[in-house]
């Protein structure tokens, strides 16, 4: 049975080589989200049924920034946008994905 660190290990490594042929030139990451796609941040963290501060830590975020985002003082853009659209489809999607289990 395949260990999953092995599987993790093999996508940062991937990652990191291809950050350096970025850095080298080599590679045009050029990889963007539509403009089309909004999320609804408020009712994704209470589909987890995670309280503000706990939701933040799970995503990575400052709670500070998840606020701004619920509020609609400022847009999830990115990332943070892409994360989020995925716990859309799968509230557990964090928990399921980085369990020791």
């Amino acid at each position: 049975m395949k260990d999953v660190t092995d599987d993790v290990f093999a996508d940062i490594v991937s990652g990191l080589e291809q950050a350096a042929a970025h850095a080298r030139g080599e590679a045009d990451l050029q990889l963007t989200v539509p403009d089309s796609v909004s999320v609804d941040v408020v009712a994704i963290r209470k589909r987890t049924g995670k309280s503000q501060p706990a939701f933040a830590r799970s995503i990575g975020v400052p709670v500070g920034t998840l606020r701004q985002w619920e509020a609609h003082r400022r847009q999830p853009r990115g990332a943070a946008l892409v994360l989020l659209a995925l716990l859309e489809k799968n509230p557990r999607l964090v928990e399921e994905t980085l369990s020791r289990g």
